[in-house]
Order: C-alpha cells, then sequence, then structure tokens
C-alpha cells in the first residue's frame, strides 16, 4: 500500500489556491496565480509561477467547470495573474525530489490536461488563447502551445522558452517538441536553435518563427487579448442563453481496499497485485428528453458515469502504483445501457450531451493510455453493450464466459452504433477499428451483428474477444492467465501494452504519448539527468553538470 498521503483528483473553484476564474459574456479568463508556499508536496516552493499535480488537478477542474456550468463562454484566455511571467513550467525542485513514477504520472496527467484543451476545440467549440503576459518557459509554453492562438506581450523581455534539454537534461515533459512541429510547423533548424538555448525568442522574432500567432505592445495588450478571444468566440456554435449544469461533488467511500461510487466500485486484491472495476447499468426509468436531462444535471447518468470512472481511473493510477493489472466487469441491464446510448446519439448536438459524450470519450481515453494490464471478464450478469463494450474492447483481453447449456444466463455482448466512432481513441479510429485494422471484410461483418447479443461463442467467432472458455475451463484459465501476467516485469508490459494498443498510423497525440513512454521515461532514469551530478539534482545548487559523453 502507498505511504505517501493519498492524491485526491476532486475539487472546487471554492478550495483552489492557483487558479482564479473570471467571465464576461463569451469570455472566460483564467489567470494562473500560484501559491508559492502550497505545493502538493512539501520540499520546494513553486516560484515564478511553476506548478506541481496539484496545480493540474485544478486546471482540470476548471476546465469542467467552464464545459459544464458556463455554456454561454466561447474562449477561454489563459494568462498570468503575476507581474513579469506568465508560467515558468513544472517546478524544477519538485521534480529533483519526486520518484520515477510520481514524474512520469505527473506528466501523463498533466499531457492528458493540455490534450483535452484540443479535444474541447475539435469537439466542443470552446475555443482558446493564451495571453502570453510575462516570461513564459517549459512547460509554461507547453500549456500556451495546446490552445488555438498564442499572443505575447512585446515588452522586450517577455520570451517564450523551451530550455529543458540545456538547463535540466531531459526532455519537455507534455508535448512541446511535437507541438512545436506537428502543430506550429516551427522549421526543424530554428526548432533545434529553440529547444537547445535557455534565453528563449521574444518580440518579432517569436512571431517569425511561429512560436506564437501574434506580438502586442503593452498598450495595446489587453485590447488586442480581448479582440482576438472575440474573433475566436464567434468560430464556436456553444450557446448563448443556456443554463449550466452545477458539478456538485461526487459521492465516494474510500476504504482500506476498494473505492466505492454510485455507479462504480473498484476493489482491490493486494495478494494478487489486481483491482476489479464493475461498472454498474443505469436503474429506473432515465430522461429521454433535452429538458429532463438538463433538470437531472450533474446526476444524468452518463455524466455521472464518466466523473466517476474518471475519479476512479485517476486516484488507482496515482495511489495504488502496485496494482499493475486491472480486471474490467459490467453489471445490470443491457437493454438499459443502450436504451441510454440511444439518448446520447439523439442528441448529441445538443451542447450538453456534446459535452458529456466528450467527457466519456476522454475518459475512456485515459484508460487506454493508463500503464495498466486491463483484463475484461465477461460472466453472468455483464453488461458489456454499446458505451460498456468500449471499456471490452480497451482491454489487452477479453474473457467470455461459454454456458451453452443455459442460454438464460449465458453472459452476451451487443455491439451498437456507438461503437463504429462516437469515442475515438487518441489515434482517432474507433477501438473497433483498432481493433481490426480498419479491414473492412471484419468490420461489415460485426456492423451485421448489431443490436444482436451475442454469446461467448458467437462473440469469439467475429474477433471480438480473446477467449470463450465455459464453465469448466473458467475459473483455471483466468486464474493462470492473471499469475502468469502479475508475474511479468512491469516495466517490459508498460512497453509492451502501449505498443500493442497504439498499433497504425500515428498522429500527434500518440506521438506525444509513445514519446513520453519511451524516451523521456528513459531519460528521467538515467545518470545524466538524476544522477548525483545529473543536471535536474544539481539545478539551483550552483554546482555544474557531470555528464557521460557516451550517446548510447
Amino acid at each position: 500500500m502507498t505511504t505517501a498521503p493519498r492524491v485526491d483528483y476532486q475539487t472546487d473553484p471554492s478550495q483552489y489556491k492557483h487558479l482564479k476564474l473570471a467571465f464576461d459574456g463569451p469570455v472566460a479568463t483564467l489567470a494562473v496565480d500560484i501559491d508559492e508556499n502550497a505545493g502538493l508536496r512539501p520540499g520546494y516552493k513553486l516560484k515564478l509561477n511553476s506548478y506541481d499535480l496539484g496545480v493540474d488537478i485544478e486546471l482540470n477542474d476548471a476546465l469542467n467547470r467552464i464545459r459544464f456550468e458556463h455554456p454561454e463562454v466561447r474562449t477561454v484566455v489563459i494568462t498570468s495573474g503575476k507581474d513579469k511571467v506568465f508560467c515558468s513550467g513544472a517546478n524544477i525542485f519538485m521534480l529533483g525530489v519526486s520518484s520515477h513514477a510520481w514524474k512520469v504520472n505527473f506528466c501523463k496527467f498533466t499531457n492528458e490536461t493540455r490534450n483535452g484543451i484540443e479535444d474541447s476545440s475539435a469537439h466542443s467549440g470552446l475555443k482558446f488563447l493564451a495571453a502570453v503576459n510575462g516570461a513564459c518557459a517549459g512547460g509554461g509554453y507547453e500549456l500556451a502551445l495546446a490552445c488555438d492562438e498564442i499572443l505575447l506581450v512585446d515588452d522586450r523581455s517577455s520570451a517564450v522558452s523551451l530550455p529543458v534539454v540545456p538547463l535540466l537534461g531531459v526532455l519537455p515533459g507534455t508535448g512541446g517538441l511535437t507541438r512545436v512541429t506537428d502543430k506550429r510547423h516551427v522549421r526543424h533548424d530554428l526548432a533545434d536553435i529553440f529547444c537547445t538555448t535557455t534565453e528563449g525568442v521574444r518580440g518579432q522574432r517569436a512571431k517569425d518563427w511561429r512560436l506564437v500567432d501574434d506580438i502586442a505592445k503593452p498598450a495595446v495588450f489587453a485590447h488586442k487579448v480581448r479582440e482576438r478571444a472575440l474573433a475566436l468566440a464567434a468560430q464556436s456554435d456553444r450557446p448563448a442563453d443556456a443554463r449550466g449544469v452545477a458539478l456538485a461533488p461526487i459521492e465516494r467511500t474510500i476504504e482500506a481496499d476498494a473505492l466505492r461510487y454510485t455507479h462504480v466500485t473498484v476493489e482491490i486484491d493486494r495478494a494478487g497485485r489486481t483491482a476489479t472495476f464493475t461498472v454498474k447499468a443505469p436503474t429506473g426509468a432515465q430522461p429521454q428528453g433535452i429538458d429532463e436531462i438538463v433538470q437531472a444535471g450533474a446526476g444524468w447518468y452518463p455524466l455521472q458515469l464518466a466523473r466517476e470512472l474518471e475519479d476512479a481511473i485517476l486516484s488507482m493510477r496515482t495511489n495504488e502504483l502496485d496494482i499493475g493489472t486491472w480486471l474490467i466487469k459490467t453489471s445490470g441491464d443491457a437493454t438499459a445501457v443502450l436504451t441510454n446510448d440511444a439518448t446520447l446519439l439523439a442528441h448529441r448536438d445538443h451542447w450538453l450531451v456534446r459535452e458529456t459524450i466528450g467527457l466519456l470519450r476522454r475518459t475512456l481515453s485515459r484508460l487506454d493510455v493508463s500503464s495498466r494490464s486491463l483484463f475484461a471478464l465477461i460472466e453472468p450478469d455483464s453488461c458489456f453493450a454499446g458505451t460498456f463494450l468500449e471499456l471490452a474492447l480497451a482491454c489487452d483481453r477479453s474473457y467470455h464466459l461459454a454456458l451453452p447449456d443455459d442460454e438464460a444466463r449465458a453472459p452476451k455482448i451487443t455491439v451498437a452504433d456507438v461503437n463504429f466512432g462516437l469515442y475515438p481513441m487518441a489515434t482517432g479510429q474507433s477501438r473497433l477499428g483498432r481493433r481490426f485494422y480498419d479491414e473492412q471484410p471484419a468490420l461489415d461483418a460485426v456492423r451485421a451483428k448489431a443490436g444482436q447479443p451475442l454469446d461467448a461463442d458467437a462473440a469469439w467467432a467475429l474477433g471480438l474477444v480473446t477467449a470463450n472458455p465455459d464453465d469448466i475451463d473458467w475459473t483455471d484459465e483466468v486464474r493462470i492467465a492473471l499469475e502468469e501476467r502479475v508475474a511479468m516485469s512491469p516495466d517490459a508490459l508498460t512497453g509492451m501494452e502501449a505498443n500493442l494498443r497504439f498499433n497504425g498510423q500515428e498522429n500527434m497525440f500518440t506521438r506525444i504519448f509513445g514519446r513520453l513512454t519511451a524516451w523521456q521515461n528513459w531519460i528521467f532514469q538515467r545518470p545524466n539527468a538524476v544522477g548525483d551530478k545529473g543536471a535536474l539534482k544539481v539545478y539551483g545548487k550552483g554546482d555544474k553538470a557531470a555528464f557521460d559523453w557516451n550517446r548510447v
């Protein structure tokens, strides 16, 4: 069991220590004003608007507040509440005193938050403007890069920079290298200079190199920010007069070996180093029309489920490092799941339903990139149908119990319309598309069975499950598979799973996660970075880093 204080991903604006939200019609301003004495863990100060995991937890919450509580907002301006400094990035002293696992998990969550900004811009019409009103370095520039546009104050001192390689001997951890090339199309030789200098690039040169979209003198900076924010807002279709939905606190019980929510339960087997996630179908009458959905608010089943599952995934990833295998189960009425899916599809263009689909999409994506072995167990009372089938399709393996002599109890899975693209992975593919490499004959065969409950043999014949043992072999086959899995090297499994889950064509998001997993993960462990004389360890101490000059 982890002995460090438990990290809680739930918060709300009344508890924020580092961010300030303000609203003015279609524009929200999110000011980064970090309290240097309010780090999530002891041992460092968050000077110069540098951040740690606690800051990013607030940022993730603030973005969801804007998405759901303020549908009138069309543009989010991200700026600084401090003079002369926008954000200096991840706190270096925090990284220096943190374990390797903490650093990598911190970078992953930060990546997901940045990617979520771009996800909302692409799917929800919520646009983002980075109003860089001071020095902008490292992870601070990576936050700006995630926005649709970057406006830099031209005051002769404010610059953008990615000084991580020369100063710390590691790589930018939240997509900086990838977004500079793939998103902003900075010429690679200029990017090489930019990423190996510490002073950064300012003014007209920053614009000429495509590092920012525009610059403005201090006297007109605020006016220019407002002008660009309104121009971005004009591109959005978010409603001007809709009533938002308050995100009430998630109800949950935290036990020594379990997390219990209304619709999600996680039970931990510490001896077996496994956790069982059980996701429960809706029960009772569910809202069908928009008025009923809006009235249900945060208690509307799909929205509540997404929030609970996200919290469970994040909590388990950060607080239970030794639990390397997650067993995914479902429970309840598959018809209720499919009826709920039909409601999502019928109203998918309404802002609240669209945002809920977005939260489900991003939560399922968190499952994809979790460094845990994922096994789906399809047993009696399962309801892997539609949206719930995505949980099984996200897994590394799925075991479907065959009960040929008991049709009534035999568990079924059901493919539905939502499985063909409503919840794309980071690759842009559906999970069915990923499974079958987008080969049309296989997908056509699956689509022909859409809406039909499939028993173990039928699911196996279509390639939808890994194995279909009967009740005689089930217990032993599942037990042996799990015992073998938990006995393997977690490091090797993490690398293997990432490679196998993200097959096919790459895009910016898969490169960001792939590079974090492979390159940054490796560099974070090298003596040149974290040895006694490594760059990350000696930073700020006045000592010079001692490098092993061998190229590996």
